[in-house]
């Protein structure tokens, strides 16, 4: 069904894509691998309109198509679901699904529109979801699945997935999944650009690996292994994706007595130490991620005690949690996470303006001395320091997330989905980042949906479901089913 054909693209002396080839037969299921920054996103846009391509052709059922717009892919029946959320929060849900779409006409009544949307809405699990309320109400992960819908309602021929799943929790993966394979069933040729090892042995037919810009023959998914697929994709053996846990952890840091904050349904007690890397377990919803906000001062604390290092601890506001040395990273990059139009050295420097700078000059010396040691704990090449943030990969956009608070020096590290979105490669590297910053002493608490990560990273998890934490344990003594069970279909009394 779709061929691409010798495509190249350079971004000025850059290299992107050197003589790439993809092709996806209908009703198959393709992944398209590779390290962040092999040029997964590139092609894909390429195919959806978005970039042009220096060279190459793209064939449809065999024919030559020229796509040089999104109105130009739509018209050639692709859909394209992209990494980077593109809801527009201020419409309804249903003007979501259905946004772009000419054939709806400007004089569809709003209820018809509600009604048309309820469907597709289902079928990516999301019935509950009011139509004519505004998507801002909605999770990061709720968006991700109306975007999905708003593919589904297109009745694309080709669609395109772009890390899809880097939001969602096991359950909502599942929800995806079925609309993938629905997709495929009804002769659909799929496109899935994903990160996670396990939806490719489950979802895919083939394999297409990008490395550096050039692409490998298709490969049959039944006939690789994940370590075959990992030196594909890298051009050398991944090593131990987790370091080993903590040596020695000192006494506690930041205290929770009897916490509650909207979203919690139940009150927390919990305890981190000096050195420790405690993993709040949970899907979207359970109430993992509103600990990491509460703490944060990003959600009142409405009952309940916090203290850091023995003394209260009640910011109100996220400069106050700063300021006391706790600081958070969200889930979202694209948000609230990097100033995706300035340059990397403003990124890194922008949460310490006031320790570099005099009577409101900017000191570069300084700065260039700050700049330098958060590169060199988060392997960040001096290379990048002349790009915008959002120019750069996921995993590297992620290691400048993290090292702009890394540089305040902390107390206390939040992260929630530490890894959401970067390939296999990155995440070994942001894993020992941040296990080399609890042996010196940093708290580390993490939020994640992704159990292996939960395990392999954690030295205590704490599990949630529905508002309520479940227990808390060391992570030597848990197992994946047992996380599994907790955050699932554990019922709290």
């Amino acid at each position: 069904m779709l061929k691409m054909i010798n495509i190249a693209k350079r971004y000025g002396q850059t290299l992107v894509l050197n003589d790439v080839n993809l092709s996806v037969k209908k009703g198959e299921v393709m992944a398209l691998m590779g390290e962040n920054g092999a040029g997964k996103s590139t092609l894909v846009k390429i195919l959806a309109g978005i970039e042009p391509s220096d060279q190459g052709t793209i064939e449809i059922d065999g024919q030559p198509v020229l796509i040089r717009s999104p109105a130009h892919a739509r018209a050639a029946g692709v859909g394209y679901v992209a990494q980077e959320l593109s809801i527009v929060e201020c419409l309804s849900v249903a003007e979501n699904v259905f946004l772009g779409d000419t054939s709806i006409g400007v004089v569809r009544s709003a209820a018809r529109m509600a009604e048309m949307a309820k469907p597709y809405l289902a079928q990516v699990g999301l019935d509950y979801v009011d139509p004519y309320a505004y998507a801002a109400n909605y999770s990061v992960a709720e968006r991700q699945l109306i975007e999905i819908a708003r593919l589904l309602s297109r009745k694309a021929r080709i669609a395109i997935l772009d890390e899809p799943t880097a939001a969602l929790s096991e359950s909502e993966i599942v929800r995806v999944k079925a609309a993938v394979r629905a997709l495929a069933g009804g002769g659909c040729a799929v496109i899935y650009v994903t990160h996670r090892m396990p939806e490719v042995f489950d979802l895919t037919n083939k394999v297409t690996v990008l490395r550096n810009g050039s692409s490998f023959p298709p490969m049959e998914t039944a006939s690789l292994s994940i370590d075959t697929l990992i030196e594909t994709m890298l051009g050398r053996q991944l090593g131990k994706m987790f370091p080993p846990r903590a040596a020695s952890i000192g006494g506690n840091v930041l205290s929770l007595e009897g916490c509650l904050a909207s979203g919690l349904k139940a009150p927390i007690s919990l305890n981190i130490r000096k050195g420790e890397i405690v993993a709040l377990a949970g899907q979207v919803g359970s109430g993992a991620s509103t600990i990491l906000r509460m703490l944060a001062g990003v959600t009142p604390v409405l009952a309940g005690r916090c203290f850091l290092e023995g003394k209260p601890y009640a910011p109100k506001t996220i400069a106050e949690s700063i300021a006391q040395k706790v600081v958070y990273c969200s889930d979202d990059r694209k948000r609230d996470g990097i100033f995706a139009v300035r340059s990397v050295p403003e990124n890194l420097s922008a949460p310490a303006l006031g320790a570099i700078s005099r009577h409101g000059l900017l000191l570069r010396g300084l700065e260039r001395a700050h700049i330098a040691s958060i590169a060199t704990k988060f392997g960040l090449e001096d290379r990048y320091f002349n790009r915008l943030a959002g120019n750069l990969s996921g995993g590297n956009q992620q290691k400048v997330a993290l090292g702009k608070w890394v540089g305040l020096q902390p107390k206390v590290l939040m992260v929630e989905e530490p890894t959401r979105g970067v390939d296999v490669g990155a995440r070994a590297e942001i894993y020992r980042n941040l296990r080399q910053l609890a042996d010196a002493g940093l708290s580390i608490i993490f939020a994640s949906s992704d159990t292996q990560e939960v395990l392999g990273l954690a030295d205590r998890i704490a599990t949630f479901f529905h508002g309520k934490m479940i227990r808390i344990s060391n992570a030597d003594d848990a197992t994946a089913e047992s996380i599994a069970r907790d955050v699932t279909q554990a019922r709290a009394a």
